[in-house]
């Protein structure tokens, strides 16, 4: 595996001095959010350049650091039609400068209904999954003509939330250049985080194929409330997970999440030590 975290985990600052912070980790790739983690030019729709991505991707090869994905986390699920545009204007300018970034892909969640991405309670029905379709259809479409990936991850609150409602959605699109980031803790809730091997082992048999990048975070469950920890805190069954990986993955970029400076050597260590004995 490839171990590396979230860029702007580390703060909003200069692109050499993130990737320098993140490489005293010992860590060799990130997910990178331009607009949350690089301070200086704006990078947002209209704004980002192949010459601007081309400068942070030299500042983190000077530190040998990978930009593995980009992150571009907009609401594909909006009802508001012309709420939603924007958003996926600006997806598709990451698409088109992925290659500058020295990067092939491009992720996001689906979203809710709700513009907030707040809960909605028809997120499972096929008004929401229609809506999500056409979205992504048109990304893979731009991905398509680019030679770049658009990258979907699953949330159990938000329209894809299931290993099975993404493989409907990736049949549906039928296309290569629409592949899966893997975050296990994402598709477990209060509902049905007792489930956790059973929807572990339906995610790696029918998103395995497509898996390009895994989320590693943890969770516990206390008085009905799910909450979000750093990989190795919580009641993750990392065994199966890591297991799965090294049969089937082994060289994947694990980027870690609900980490910071402060505890990502801790994090790093544990699963670092969790893959070796995997």
């Amino acid at each position: 595996m490839r171990l590396g975290v979230r860029a702007h985990d580390f703060g909003r600052l200069p692109a050499d001095e993130l990737a320098a912070r993140i490489a005293a980790h010992g860590l060799e790739s990130v997910q990178l959010a331009p607009n949350k983690a690089i301070a200086g030019p704006e990078t947002d729709a209209g704004r980002l350049s192949p010459g601007l991505a081309s400068g942070i991707r030299r500042a983190f090869d000077r530190h040998g650091i990978q930009i593995a994905v980009l992150g571009c986390y907009i609401n594909l699920g909006d009802r508001d039609g012309p709420r939603r545009r924007p958003q996926l204007d600006r997806f598709k300018e990451y698409l088109r400068c992925a290659h500058d970034f020295g990067c092939t892909i491009v992720g996001t969640e689906t979203g809710s209904l709700n513009g907030d991405f707040s809960r909605h309670p028809d997120n499972a029905g096929e008004e929401a999954f229609q809506i999500v379709l056409g979205s992504v259809r048109e990304l893979v479409r731009e991905a398509e003509r680019f030679g770049v990936f658009v990258c979907i991850e699953a949330v159990e609150r938000y329209v894809i939330s299931s290993p099975r409602r993404l493989r409907r959605l990736i049949d549906e699109v039928n296309s290569p250049n629409l592949q899966v980031i893997y975050d296990p803790v994402n598709l477990l809730g209060p509902a049905n985080h007792e489930q956790q091997d059973q929807i572990l082992e339906e995610a790696h048999d029918l998103l395995g194929d497509r898996i390009r990048i895994v989320h590693a975070k943890d969770f516990t469950v206390s008085d009905g409330q799910f909450r979000e920890l750093p990989a190795g805190q919580g009641r993750l069954n990392y065994g199966k997970v890591l297991r799965w990986i090294k049969a089937r993955k082994p060289d994947i970029d694990i980027l870690l999440e609900n980490t910071d400076p402060a505890t990502v050597a801790g994090t790093a260590s544990f699963l670092r030590t969790a893959y070796r004995d995997a």
